[in-house]
């Protein structure tokens, strides 16, 4: 997901301390998986990011269901 090999994924990144933990990471270079329930609140993390919103990955995802969090380990490779 990241040409430098610098990725982290951020549950709850589209509110909140999550969004701003994900835009920090994305200003430091990272490439970064937001991920929470509802998906539009994510795609505004992604646009918030502005011209590295490309190393922004939306992923909507139910932590509470063990499928889905293999889902997102799944889609953030």
């Amino acid at each position: 997901m990241s040409p430098n090999g610098k990725v982290a994924i951020v549950t709850g990144g589209g509110t909140g301390i999550g969004k701003s933990s994900a835009l920090a990471l994305v200003a430091d270079g990272y490439s970064v998986a937001v991920s929470g329930r509802r998906l539009e609140p994510l795609e505004s993390t992604k646009a918030e990011a502005g011209d590295a919103g490309s190393r922004v990955l939306p992923v909507q995802t139910d932590v509470g269901d063990p499928a889905a969090v293999k889902a997102l380990f799944t889609r953030t490779k």
